[in-house]
């Protein structure tokens, strides 16, 4: 940095380092003076709590990996051992198992929110991109550390989700033999997936990187989806977000820390504490309460697609299932480009207002099929709410901006806030 362009810190020290390394005004431009919209509501607290979600998943899996032992023969004890024999061990991996259905609650409350306020939209594509690819990265990541306690649930869903990629024509046998390391989940499974999920933790860092910087470029989205024209329209970081972000963090940790010390096993499932067994499979085969709505999709398709006239297999019941649930993610990757509404904020669409509540519910309807086993009505029932999953992403968002009577925009978010004031 240019001499002359800084601001001289009162405290000696600080001021020393900044002039050698202006790290100091850097944080004071992009998290002290910098403008944002002065409307934000507490839902945009959730961005603050995944990156605060995001550190303790790391700070506590580090310290996880110093007791643990990639091993079958010892994965499962090793757990039990640092439950029982390691200092506040039990607290290090209730804090780690329990947070990652935090980091999924915060993370999942960040999209839905983006979803209805437009934050998808122009100018901020690439901003979505790299936050659905976090998304993606916390999913490996969550799926990779299930397996490490070697419990009957993460050696059977292992399993189950690895033998998905055999249906990809071609190259499927490979990528399992690959993920593998041989011909079944065994320990050179679980030192690659230990390994990966070591390291995955630190490439969401970066991505989580470039997301914040695409954020600094483009400015952040707000209520009513209106850019900020004047300087009355926003206000400075610091202190106003920062105190309300503690307030918010506050909140969240109490309710974190009452699972955490009051029901720590309420989230997972009671199978993962039987030794894992190759001989013995589980009744019902059930992923993470954040993967539910997913394995439903990846569920709905039960029927093979044939060449017509012919015996020839197209598209598997396994192939079409794993293609519906990538394609379930891929949908939230192109909304920007779905929906060409020049409107962003659902509060002045009426109609994408109803679509994305009705969506909301198909979500949950989703989840809970997702736990229950595949059979008789929850077929039909999981049948239905993917396609409307899908009617709502490749039929709703394209057609709505063409008839939709929206409402008149504020001016200025002055203007809007004042008023209601």
């Amino acid at each position: 940095m240019a001499h002359g362009t800084r601001t001289p810190f009162k405290n000696p020290v600080i001021d020393w380092i900044d002039e050698r390394l202006p790290v100091f005004t850097l944080m004071q431009r992009e998290y002290g003076a910098f403008p944002t919209p002065r409307n934000f509501n507490y839902l945009w607290n959730f961005g603050a709590l995944s990156l605060f979600m995001l550190i303790a998943m790391v700070a506590t899996g580090i310290f996880l990996a110093m007791e643990y032992t990639p091993s079958t023969d010892h994965a499962f004890a090793s757990v039990e051992r640092i439950m029982r024999d390691v200092n506040y061990g039990w607290l290090m991996r209730y804090l780690h198992a329990n947070g990652a259905s935090m980091f999924f609650i915060v993370v999942y409350v960040h999209i839905f929110r983006g979803m209805f306020y437009g934050s998808y939209k122009k100018p901020r594509e690439l901003l979505w991109i790299f936050g659905v690819i976090i998304l993606l990265l916390m999913m490996a990541t969550a799926f990779m550390g299930y397996v490490l306690p070697w419990g009957q649930m993460s050696f059977w869903g292992a399993t189950v989700i690895t033998n998905l990629f055999s249906a990809i024509p071609f190259v499927g046998d490979k990528i399992v033999t690959w993920l593998w390391g041989g011909f079944s989940v065994d320990n050179p499974t679980l030192n690659r997936f230990f390994a990966l999920h070591y390291l995955l933790p630190f490439v969401i860092f970066a991505v989580a990187f470039l997301h914040v910087a695409a954020l600094h470029v483009c400015g952040s989205n707000n209520p009513l989806g209106v850019e900020p024209k004047t300087e009355k329209d926003t206000i400075p970081f610091h202190p106003y977000y920062t105190s309300k972000d503690v307030f918010g963090l506050t909140v969240f940790l109490i309710f974190y820390a009452l699972i955490v010390f009051y029901n720590p096993n309420y989230l997972g499932h009671p199978d993962n504490y039987i030794p894992a067994n190759p001989m013995a499979t589980p009744a019902h085969i059930v992923p993470e309460w954040y993967f539910l709505p997913f394995y439903a999709i990846l569920r709905a398709f039960t029927v093979d697609i044939h060449i017509p006239f012919t015996h020839v297999v197209l598209i598997s019941s396994k192939l079409g299932g794993v293609l519906l649930m990538f394609g379930a993610v891929a949908m939230i990757l192109l909304m920007p480009w779905l929906d060409r509404s020049p409107v962003r904020s659902a509060l002045f669409r009426p109609m994408y207002r109803v679509a994305f509540w009705l969506f909301m519910l198909d979500c949950i309807v989703l989840g809970f099929i997702g736990s229950k086993p595949p059979e008789g009505l929850y077929i039909v029932i999981g049948q239905i709410a993917t396609a409307l999953y899908f009617v709502f992403f490749l039929i709703a968002l394209p057609l709505l901006p063409r008839f939709e009577k929206t409402l008149p925009l504020p001016n200025s978010i002055s203007e809007a806030v004042l008023k209601k004031s």
